[in-house]
């Protein structure tokens, strides 16, 4: 699947897309899987209050299931104004 970063989360990881090879059942396994893979991504999912998360461009919840997926995207809340 495709995983995107957008605002800070793309400036933490160093880059705006990757394509992801994964058995997770969850976005939240996703982001555990991530997470350990070295520090910066760590970082980027350290506080997941502070991100939101679309499954194939819907909102979703951290406990949305992967299967299937093809695009997961992480982005911090957005502000309007």
């Amino acid at each position: 699947m495709d995983v995107l970063y957008f605002a800070w989360v793309r400036e933490r990881i160093g880059h705006p897309k990757e394509r992801v090879e994964t058995d997770a059942a969850t976005v939240a396994d996703l982001v555990a899987e991530l997470s350990a893979r070295e520090e910066r991504y760590a970082m980027a999912f350290s506080d997941l209050s502070a991100l939101r998360v679309a499954v194939d461009q819907d909102l979703a919840d951290f406990d949305a299931p992967l299967d299937g997926v093809r695009e997961v995207a992480f982005f911090p809340p957005m502000t309007g104004g």
